[in-house]
């Protein structure tokens, strides 16, 4: 499929738009920034195709602003949106989906493991018709055991729970056709899982498998702790089964005690008054105590998320702008 047809089968009316559109979420990458522009401008440069590199910068604290403006002077396709805090890496790759105008849209990570050199690949799939084309890791041997171990129990988890597929071992790098994008940022919800996102939109899509390397410089800001925050995020962002659990566990738990009860009855009733034990007393306590507030935490989860979107505040606040023409929030 030559690029004409693709542009048909999306529906594009504004022939000027770019054919690529890559979105770069960054916070405190200053390290890696010149040589995430180096290779990546080469490769754009060779590949022979029209672009834009979009550039979120998420509240960073160090020199990443001033590096970005020096970028966008000298190449005004290089474009820079600047968050008045740091909003998170999720509510950054929106940012950047919100504004790009490419035929295509790449997001892709400042540090340099998602290999820009990818992107031929997938536009020869796009242009043979898949919509979204994602890379898969073929191996993570750059993460830790506990992170290998712990990203497949998180993929095999959420993917029992939720009515949605997410493929394994995927990040944000993927090419999206416009459509595909447009569709994506109708969905407006606070907690954002963008993996879940890109899979719940549907679309024909293709998969291209990579080996991921170490980050080119600086520091990963993830930690075990956002990991977490991240997973639970995706989990209840797309499904209700732990709230199903936690009624479960509440409906047997008081079955148990209802049983409990009548045959603590029935004793007293045969073999009279019995001295009560403090032990299984205090055990009785503290399980249905514990299993009370495990219940009120699944159930303060989805009320939180509740209270997020009923407060209907924009997703993000742009402090300042270079080379693009968006509005200073994310509301729409």
């Amino acid at each position: 499929m030559n690029i004409s047809t693709s542009r048909s089968r999306a529906g594009h009316a504004d022939c000027t738009a770019p054919t690529l559109s890559i979105v770069v979420p960054m916070f405190n990458e200053e390290d890696v920034l010149p040589i995430l522009f180096d290779r990546l401008g080469q490769f754009l440069e060779n590949l022979g195709e029209s672009y834009e590199i979009i550039c979120v910068n998420d509240g960073s604290t160090d020199g990443t602003a001033g590096i970005l403006a020096d970028m966008h002077a000298g190449d005004n396709r290089i474009k820079v949106m600047n968050f008045s805090r740091n909003f998170g890496k999720e509510i950054a790759l929106t940012a950047g989906l919100d504004v790009a105008s490419g035929l295509t849209v790449v997001p892709i990570d400042a540090d340099l493991q998602d290999p820009p050199e990818l992107i031929e690949t997938f536009l020869e799939k796009w242009r043979e018709g898949y919509d979204v084309v994602y890379a898969v890791r073929h191996r993570r041997d750059t993460d830790t055991a506990v992170k290998r171990w712990s990203a497949i129990k998180f993929y095999q988890i959420i993917n029992r729970l939720s009515g949605v597929p997410i493929p394994a071992n995927t990040g944000d790098f993927r090419l999206m056709d416009q459509r595909v994008v447009r569709s994506i940022s109708r969905l407006r919800e606070h907690n954002r899982f963008m993996k879940g996102l890109f899979a719940w939109v549907g679309f024909r899509h293709a998969e291209v498998f990579y080996d991921r390397p170490e980050r080119a410089a600086g520091q990963t800001k993830f930690n075990y702790w956002r990991l977490w925050n991240f997973a639970l995020d995706g989990i209840t962002g797309f499904s209700t089964v732990p709230l199903r659990i936690a009624g479960y566990i509440g409906m047997l738990t008081a079955l148990a005690a209802i049983i409990y009860g009548l045959f603590l009855t029935m004793r007293t009733l045969i073999h009279g008054v019995d001295v009560p034990g403090y032990a299984s007393l205090m055990v009785a306590v503290l399980l249905i105590g514990g299993l009370q507030l495990v219940v009120l935490g699944v159930i303060g989860e989805y009320l939180g998320r509740l209270f997020d979107e009923a407060r209907k505040r924009p997703l993000y606040i742009v402090e300042s702008s270079l080379g693009l023409s968006a509005g200073d929030d994310g509301s729409t």
